[in-house]
């Protein structure tokens, strides 16, 4: 496949405005050959033809597929991603609030010899690993075949997503309770799932091989099993690509199939009570999703099959008529770009701190209703179905309707407009702008804390990211938004855990009123989306992180120093996708 990513001038490695690929195997104390893909006898190729030996076309993909990723998100979100601000201590770019965001993410294709691949904030980049597979349950590999994990279209994207996620919401990397780490495995197997019906021809084929049920987890052999079983290899079931993720390397581990699946298992509500493992617990999430995708893609395409019955057809069929899977095709992928769509817009819909499942269905829905006020498809009901069924409810929500879930509106002239706010245009705001828009934004929740939710003692509150978002309404009218977060933060002094910090926050949804009569009104706050300090939060979060290995992060008593920074502290509470991923 090709993959299509906007044009830019590149430096050999390959290097570029957002990305910088830096090969260096760190097992074999090597550095490779960087590729030069402005060379034009590259470029009059469409680049290097694919090789699982050639380090340059490891460079290649992992570039490709990261920008691919990043560009996906940009479009579906409405404005530039920005990277999470380095943690590590040699940074030498600081301002008043810490470090300052890299303006590139850094990928190393073979980072290491080991079957993990992980984002790293105090890396600054995505490290693969590769591995042997095995020798006695290789799957379609040689025994024994090394496996770049650079090279798995899914995990790529899985790993920018990390690194997109916490750019957006970098204190979602904390993992204040249960969900919080599960989520961030969730949405990045979402983001490469949902990438996978992209890929037109793989898309068609698996729609032919499945009669047109793309959630089947089986593709029907080409020739037919006779009275005797399975003789040869053409009788052999094949498992369904678009709905196993990483589908190399887990078959290379010896799990004869993917690392993970779109729908995982069968409705029940009693796995949320139990599964506490971040990807079994994640893959509850995912399965919810695709549940109500996949309701929404069979309402959508009940018409076409109910012509081809019609037509002779059979009722269950095997293969499909190329007139008919190429319809079909452009419903998934249209039905999985609107649910992409709907699962990255809803991070700037969601609390800034200490997320939860729940949350993310009530972000969903709000999200939704934002850009299609009237739900022809009924996507939003498939939603709450697909994730009741699976014990995702919002516990303080008065019924599980449309109208109690969504996050509610502000009651207008409830909170003051905020009308020093700077909107600035769609490439983002200038470093001037944001300067004024962070002190606005600071003194506005001083002001206004109560009135925002916080507790009568608050302390500081700050305005760690604020972004202008532009994208067209339902009637094609352009909508001018800007998501902020709000967030106190304490540090607590524990005998048993030592010092950690607890945040509390508001997500605020401003939008730029449209002009009446020649005049703007001032910019006014449309959702306030809360995750206000309970005893409750303080206890759960304090419960939590008693169970988190602290290994590496602290003294031998488990203890940070006792003049460790605020910075320090908030560091050696964050997730460890090294340690999560590892063995993927």
């Amino acid at each position: 496949m090709v993959a299509q990513v906007q044009f830019e001038d590149l430096h050999p490695g390959p290097v570029g405005e957002r990305f910088a690929v830096v090969d260096y195997d760190a097992s074999q104390k090597t550095f490779y050959q960087p590729v030069n893909l402005d060379d034009p006898q590259i470029v009059m190729r469409q680049g290097l033809d694919p090789s699982e030996s050639d380090p340059r076309f490891h460079q290649q993909m992992v570039y490709a597929v990261a920008s691919e990723t990043l560009q996906r998100f940009e479009i579906a979100i409405g404005r530039r991603v920005h990277w999470a601000r380095f943690d590590g201590p040699k940074s030498k770019k600081m301002d008043k609030t810490g470090p300052l965001p890299s303006h590139r993410l850094c990928l190393f294709p073979h980072a290491m010899a080991d079957a993990n691949a992980f984002y790293s904030r105090d890396a600054q980049g995505i490290l693969f690993g590769y591995f042997r597979a095995s020798e006695t349950m290789p799957g379609d590999n040689l025994p024994g075949q090394t496996i770049y994990s650079c090279l798995s279209h899914d995990i790529i994207a899985h790993e920018t997503t990390h690194a997109i996620l916490d750019g957006m919401r970098s204190y979602f990397s904390e993992p204040t309770n249960i969900d919080v780490t599960a989520f961030h495995e969730a949405f990045a197997d979402l983001s490469a799932l949902f990438g996978h019906f992209s890929h037109r021809e793989i898309l068609l084929d698996t729609l032919m091989k499945t009669g047109g049920r793309l959630y089947d987890t089986w593709l029907q052999a080409p020739m037919q099993t006779g009275s005797d079983g399975v003789e040869l290899s053409g009788q052999i079931q094949r498992i369904n690509p678009l709905a196993q993720l990483a589908l190399q390397f887990g078959e290379a581990s010896g799990m004869n199939r993917g690392l993970r699946d779109m729908l995982g298992s069968k409705p029940n509500s009693d796995d949320i009570t139990r599964l506490t493992e971040p990807h079994a617990r994640g893959a509850i999430l995912v399965a919810a999703v695709f549940d109500a995708y996949f309701t929404t893609y069979t309402r959508r395409t009940a018409d076409l099959f109910r012509i081809f019955r019609a037509g002779g057809g059979s009722a269950n069929p095997v293969d499909l008529p190329d007139a008919l899977a190429h319809r079909l095709a452009e419903e998934a992928a249209r039905t999985a770009e609107e649910f992409f769509t709907i699962c990255a817009r809803a991070i700037d819909y969601c609390p800034p701190v200490d997320m939860t499942f729940s949350d993310f269905l009530r972000a969903m829905l709000t999200a939704h209703v934002d850009v299609h006020p009237v739900d022809d498809w009924h996507v939003r009901s498939a939603l709450m179905e697909a994730f009741r069924l699976r014990g995702i409810v919002p516990r303080d929500a008065e019924s599980l309707t449309e109208n109690s879930v969504c996050w509610p509106q502000v009651v207008k002239d409830s909170l003051p407009e905020i009308p020093e706010l700077i909107f600035g245009d769609p490439n983002g705001l200038t470093r001037e702008e944001a300067d004024r828009n962070g002190g606005v934004l600071r003194a506005y929740a001083a002001k206004n804390a109560k009135a925002l939710g916080f507790a009568d003692d608050h302390g500081p509150i700050d305005a760690p990211s604020f972004h202008p978002i532009f994208r067209i309404g339902p009637h094609g009218n352009l909508i001018i938004d800007m998501v902020v977060e709000l967030v106190e933060t304490r540090i607590v002094e524990d005998n048993e855990l030592g010092k950690y910090p607890f945040r509390s926050g508001v997500t605020l949804l401003i939008w730029q009123e449209f002009q009446q009569n020649g005049q703007r009104a001032a910019p006014e706050i449309h959702y306030v989306v809360p995750k206000h300090r309970t005893p409750q939060r303080e206890e759960q979060q304090r419960l939590h992180f008693s169970t988190i290995d602290r290994t590496g992060r602290h003294d031998a008593d488990g203890h940070l120093k006792k003049n460790a920074s605020a910075h320090d502290i908030a560091s050696a509470w964050k997730i460890d996708f090294g340690l999560v991923h590892a063995g993927l």
